[in-house]
């Protein structure tokens, strides 16, 4: 049997200028830590909130708990960053289905470079790409098989929204960018995260909405406040029914992995591989979170 992949329930934005957030979001315990060096940064703080946000990555604390169970991504300038307050001048543009496949090039030789420079092993660094348009969404599956350093796929809903011409309302607005995101994900193979939630007070909505993405198939969802992790972490975790016959199914697996059955039943249902994938998943969600409150 395989092992279950990593969990990356929550994803935590932190602006990367706030030293003061970026020193204790690891008391709230999410799965992955966000230092966001973009959107939420003024360009008058992009070369402050590099040094925090590095100095951060380096420190003892940080290391200890990128090695236990917090990832810690950086989500990175934009291309057009340059350095300075003036933004770079925009080239013509070949067709762009050669731009894009040159823009994957460029940036897998620059990961290569810097991983040199950093004596990190070569292809070691993993990516995460934003979607966050119309033609994002329309190419979310040539984006989600672009590169194997890529683990996951997370689409930004203010972004898109406003790219649709539309607002945040009930989902029905999100609803097509969620499945296109999720599908091309499982096709590559990787992890799928929703859009953040930014209505802080309504946790009424907030749960509503997590129950929707975790059973359409996300692994997890950006959040931008660590009040929603609990509530993020316990809406995931499985029900005491659940854990039960997940053991069951685990012990049946391993009964007849033993005696080298390729199949077996279970109260009268077949257990192939995937039943006991979607069992070891149940009891790896149990084990980081409990059961459900």
């Amino acid at each position: 049997m395989t092992s279950p992949a990593k969990l990356r329930r929550s994803m935590l934005f932190l602006p990367g200028a706030n030293a003061a957030m970026l020193s204790t979001a690891f008391v709230y315990r999410p799965d992955s830590i966000m230092f966001d060096l973009e959107d939420a940064v003024s360009l008058r703080e992009k070369d402050s909130a590099d040094c925090w946000s590095s100095m951060r990555c380096n420190c003892p604390f940080t290391v200890t708990s990128r090695q236990s169970s917090v990832s810690i991504p950086c989500r990175l300038r934009s291309a057009g960053w340059t350095g300075s307050s003036r933004p770079r001048r925009r080239r013509r543009h070949p067709p762009a289905q050669d731009r894009h496949g040159r823009r994957r090039q460029e940036l897998e030789a620059e990961v290569e470079r810097i991983e040199g420079s950093c004596g990190r092993e070569v292809g070691s660094t993993k990516l995460m790409a934003a979607i966050e348009s119309a033609s994002g969404v329309v190419n979310a599956v040539p984006i989600a098989m672009s590169s194997k350093r890529l683990i996951g796929v997370a689409l930004a809903g203010f972004d898109y929204v406003i790219d649709m011409q539309t607002e945040r309302g009930d989902g029905t607005e999100l609803f097509y960018a969620r499945c296109a995101v999720l599908h091309a994900a499982r096709l590559a193979k990787i992890d799928a995260f929703d859009v953040v939630f930014s209505d802080l007070n309504d946790d009424e909505g907030f749960l509503k909405e997590v129950d929707l993405i975790r059973r359409l198939g996300f692994n997890g969802k950006s959040l931008i406040n660590p009040r929603q992790i609990e509530l993020l972490h316990n809406a995931f975790a499985p029900t005491q029914e659940e854990v039960d016959y997940a053991k069951r199914v685990v012990a049946a697996a391993a009964k007849a992995e033993k005696e080298g059955l390729g199949v077996v039943s279970l109260n009268g249902k077949m257990v192939d591989a995937p039943v006991v994938a979607h069992a070891q998943r149940v009891l790896q969600l149990e084990a980081a979170s409990g059961v459900r409150k």
